[in-house]
């Protein structure tokens, strides 16, 4: 028990735990952090899993070498990417009945609706939009495929949107995480980015919760 608790906690903070990550696998860190931000934008079931920092961390170790910032860029782009495909996919098949549904297993109906309301508003750029909001951008994928958006347009907004969050975040790991005052406070500069990711969705509930008028 104690061991899947340790795992759990390594997983969800993984971001602070890549060094001892780099350290026992090496090249193969790269396919850990494939799968996370796959699981990430892919899976709804799995939007708890870090995103930004840990985007931002491994931009920190590959400017020290310790990961190779070309292949970071390629593989977690391409994670990004295939993880929203296969979220519109699933949207697209099996949403409409989830999403109808009061009680679904493990599904957050609150999210996905917060989601869809996301969606409604701000359109197709919607799909890049929500790559920058954690939560969020696991859940818009897939009620776009719900709302049947014609594929075409959604894996255009997906390849702008997946490369633009992984260029942005793992540059400013690779050319500023680096830099003493923030290598010193590491930590605190992931909960900063954490904080700043999770910022537009305060400042969304707390206007929903001062226009009553809204749904």
């Amino acid at each position: 028990m104690e061991l899947i608790t340790e795992f759990i906690k390594v997983l969800l903070h993984l971001d602070k735990y890549l060094n001892i990550i780099i350290q026992n696998y090496g090249i193969w860190t790269n396919l850990i952090l494939f799968i996370i931000i796959f699981c990430e934008t892919g899976l709804v079931v799995t939007p708890f899993l870090p995103g930004d920092s840990l985007l931002f961390a491994a931009g920190t170790f590959a400017a020290v070498g310790s990961l190779e910032v070309k292949w970071l860029l390629i593989l977690l782009a391409t994670a990004a990417v295939v993880g929203d495909t296969v979220n519109y996919s699933i949207g697209h098949f099996v949403g409409p009945k989830v999403f109808y549904k009061e009680n679904v297993r493990f599904l957050n109906k609150r999210y996905l609706e917060r989601a869809h309301e996301f969606y409604e508003r701000h359109g197709g750029k919607a799909i890049i939009l929500a790559r920058f909001i954690p939560i969020v951008r696991t859940f818009v994928p897939f009620v776009a495929g719900i709302g049947q958006m014609n594929y075409l347009r959604f894996i255009s907004y997906n390849v702008i949107g997946g490369i633009a969050w992984v260029v942005i975040l793992v540059s400013a790991g690779y050319f500023f995480g680096n830099i003493p005052i923030v290598k010193q406070n590491f930590t605190l500069v992931i909960y900063v980015i954490i904080f700043i990711s999770i910022l537009p969705g305060i400042i969304e509930f707390v206007r929903s919760r001062h226009s009553p008028q809204r749904l």
